[in-house]
């Protein structure tokens, strides 16, 4: 609603601004969010689960080909991020229709995995399913964003991302599940996948409200329509650069889920049917630690617990690295590959919700998201070919180095306050 000052302003008042009444740490919308993100994810982890062992192991492709399907699932998404969040944030803020074309869209492709044998076709499917998490991804962020007090965005994003994880926990052991019971196992977790993923669009459409207000409680009239350039320009904030630019420098060195995954099971040797189970370990510590750290995240400096996620990463490549071999060295890499999720991903969501204004909170999303998932399709490119030239563990190594070198960089670079007026 609005009220009208002595000299004919208006000001949008939140309806639930009403004194004595405190808003939700955890507003319902974002458990709503975090029940469509739950249901995706089971359905996008059985995909994930399988899929480096269903192109390399079944259709014979090599590391580099793999390393451009993977880049596709990381980078295509990223070309569409941005305007994703630019056309949320537009007409009245549209976040929830423009989230929920890109969770329809990815939907549909699911059950058309069926049908692709071959990797231009596999990767034509994984670029329109990617297409739809880029488009879905900032107007999710952002309705988070908008529904949570800014002192609470850490727990709110925490708790999103541990309803989140909890799917890719499950998905995991559907995917295994599945395989188990059936003949043509992967085609059965990939019709699967489908019908899950449409329950998830049903919860979206039923359970998320269609318009959410800023939090704050008298905010000044905004434009319903920001243009692209405003959006564009929000690089010019110091903080959002300085975060685009670290989330940019840091992805370049993080090795995807399922290259850290096929270098465990090469070295371990586990058998072909226990290799979905992998992203579990980091599921379940995801999971455990998403809202705590969340919450940590509101007390200390997010940014500092981002680098430190990032620090925590490179002991799990030190681990992979080592002579140190055997389940316990299985099990202590999936809990840092876990804890570094928990520390980096809400946390980096929550830092750049309070580097940007309201009516820019999914285009200020995506413009973070996007520099991240551009450098880590350019991670999963280096990375496939470096194995192809010198091995697994070599291009590891070299990617450890860059790491460390990344972060101690970032750590520069992100030497003003945690967050800046918007």
């Amino acid at each position: 609603m609005y009220l009208a000052d002595s000299r004919g302003t208006t000001a949008a008042v939140v309806p639930d601004s009403r004194p004595g009444r405190r808003p939700a740490a955890v507003p319902g919308t974002v458990l709503a969010l975090g029940a469509v993100s739950l249901i995706t994810d089971v359905s996008s982890e059985m995909i994930t689960a399988v899929l480096p062992l269903y192109v390399v192991a079944g259709l014979g492709l090599s590391p580099l080909g793999f390393g451009l399907l993977d880049g596709i699932n990381n980078g295509v998404g990223a070309l569409v991020r941005l305007a994703g969040g630019h056309l949320a944030d537009r007409g009245g803020r549209r976040h929830k229709v423009v989230a929920g074309l890109g969770y329809g869209l990815s939907a549909v492709c699911k059950p058309m995995l069926l049908l692709a044998h071959t990797l231009p076709v596999i990767g034509a499917v994984l670029a329109a399913d990617r297409t739809g998490k880029g488009l879905r991804t900032a107007p999710r962020d952002a309705m988070i964003s908008l529904a949570t007090e800014p002192e609470h965005r850490g727990r709110a994003f925490g708790v999103h991302r541990a309803m989140d994880t909890t799917g890719a926990l499950l998905g995991p052991l559907v995917a295994f599940a599945v395989l188990r019971a059936t003949v043509d196992g992967y085609d059965a977790v990939f019709a699967v996948s489908g019908c899950v993923a449409a329950l998830g669009v049903l919860v979206l459409v039923l359970f998320v409200p269609r318009r959410i207000a800023p939090t704050t409680a008298v905010r000044p009239p905004e434009p319903d329509r920001p243009t692209l350039r405003q959006a564009l320009a929000l690089l010019r904030r110091p903080h959002l650069r300085r975060l685009t630019l670290c989330a940019a420098l840091l992805g370049l060195t993080t090795v995807s889920d399922s290259f850290l995954y096929l270098l465990l099971q090469r070295e371990e040797a586990l058998p072909v049917h226990l290799f979905p189970l992998l992203p579990l370990g980091t599921a379940a510590v995801f999971l455990l630690l998403a809202v705590p750290l969340g919450a940590l995240a509101d007390r200390v400096n997010r940014r500092r617990l981002f680098l430190a996620g990032h620090g925590v990463l490179l002991l799990g490549y030190g681990l992979v690295l080592s002579p140190w071999h055997g389940i316990p060295a299985v099990i202590a890499v999936l809990v840092l590959h876990g804890t570094f999720y928990a520390a980096t991903d809400g946390v980096l969501a929550a830092a750049t919700a309070g580097a940007v204004p309201a009516r820019h909170q999914g285009a200020g999303q995506a413009l973070v998201g996007t520099g991240q998932a551009l450098a880590r399709f350019v991670c999963s490119l280096a990375f496939g070919a470096a194995w192809n030239l010198w091995g697994g563990h070599t291009a590891l190594a070299v990617t450890a180095a860059a790491l460390a070198v990344g972060t101690v960089v970032a750590s520069f670079v992100l030497r003003t306050a945690d967050e800046v007026p918007a």
